[in-house]
């Protein structure tokens, strides 16, 4: 993940879960400390791009927006005992569930 790549996921967050994401959000949601200096973490990683384990936290985080793909180890909807016109649903449902997860971690 690239430093604007991780700036656009903090707009297509805000816009997933109804809120502006501040730096300091993204730093809580990364598990950094709550101190300034977490923030400013996150403003040098949208620069630079994040540590590899940020990287793919912040990818599992991201299906909470429709703008980004459910990566292939939570894909539990193509499977043959998931009815094909109960899949759309299922998706949906699963994205909001992401989105509450984000909501939780901010607090």
């Amino acid at each position: 993940m690239t430093g604007p790549e991780l700036k656009k996921l903090r707009e297509d967050l805000s816009e997933a879960i109804g809120r502006p994401l501040t730096p300091a959000d993204m730093a809580k949601l990364c598990g950094l400390s709550d101190d300034a200096n977490a923030a400013n973490t996150i403003r040098k990683w949208e620069v630079t791009g994040p540590s590899s384990q940020a990287a793919e936290l912040l990818r599992v985080l991201a299906m909470a927006s429709e703008r980004y793909p459910i990566l292939e180890k939570f894909n539990i909807f193509d499977r043959h005992d998931v009815a094909v016109k109960d899949r759309p649903a299922r998706r949906q449902a699963f994205r909001e569930q992401m989105r509450e997860d984000v909501r939780r971690r901010l607090g």
